[in-house]
């Protein structure tokens, strides 16, 4: 069976650079994976992805070499328990506020007698290259498990969902998390304020020994998230760097007509 290299990364204590897909495109999946990130993350949450576009870039994705891994729409065993069957390498879970949510994904990614995923599906073989035997019997050790922490409630619980085992990283959701820390007149908080909150959950993520990532705007940040510790880093998005791209040619042609926040990562 395929090694899953990112998941490798992450254990030796390496930085692991990748990026979001979010337009639910083929074709662009083709071409990112062929562009030197480490992973790329199908984006099912907030996207118009659906699941058998995401099969397709799952399988586009793994026949180049790369390593596809997912967003669920929510920590569901079902959605779980659907794109691993479906061929991704490794999940990303939102909004993982809890030591029982945690658990309870960290399951649902891994067969019995560790989790309580079910046995079933096809192409999840293919993407990895080996029989489905082969699989079912090697998949607890290859399937890449992320959990974000991207509400306030999952900062000041951290010790307690980040030292469930299984969790492969701690990804934090900046734009959630913020929200999630408005005042009462819903005032997002300052940089000061977040940049401490940040600091918390990497140190909470090296108490317990979990690499911790975060989601970048620009690969300056990236530079900059590595120097501090972070390991497991997006940046952007397949949308976004569209958008950086037209952007800067329209400057050079009197203007351009995108605003630069259409897209937030």
């Amino acid at each position: 069976m395929r090694p899953n290299p990112v998941k490798r990364a992450l254990q030796e204590g390496h930085p692991s650079v990748g990026t979001w897909l979010s337009m639910g495109s083929i074709t662009a999946a083709r071409f990112l994976a062929r562009a030197g990130f480490a992973w790329l993350t199908i984006d099912i949450e907030h996207s118009l992805v659906d699941w058998e576009t995401a099969t397709h870039m799952f399988a586009t994705i793994a026949d180049a070499g790369g390593t596809p891994l997912a967003r669920v729409p929510s920590n569901r065993h079902d959605h779980i328990k659907r794109v691993l069957d479906n061929g991704a390498h490794g999940i990303v879970v939102p909004m993982v506020n809890t030591r029982e949510e945690a658990l309870a994904a960290v399951a649902a990614a891994k067969y019995p007698p560790v989790g309580n995923r079910s046995v079933g599906g096809s192409v999840h073989a293919l993407n990895f290259g080996t029989t489905a035997g082969d699989y079912f019997a090697r998949a607890n050790d290859e399937i890449l498990v992320v959990l974000q922490c991207e509400h306030i409630q999952a900062v000041d619980d951290a010790d307690a969902v980040f030292s469930v085992p299984g969790i492969d990283a701690i990804f934090v959701g900046p734009n959630d998390l913020a929200a999630s820390m408005r005042g009462k007149d819903g005032r997002p908080p300052g940089g000061e304020l977040s940049a401490q909150t940040h600091k918390r959950i990497l140190q909470a993520c090296q108490r317990n020994k979990v690499p911790a990532g975060f989601h970048c705007t620009s690969a300056d940040e990236v530079l900059q998230r590595i120097e501090e510790g972070w390991q497991f880093l997006a940046v952007g998005s397949e949308l976004r760097m569209m958008l950086d791209g037209v952007n800067a040619v329209m400057q050079k042609l009197g203007g351009s007509r995108v605003k630069p926040d259409m897209a937030k990562y």
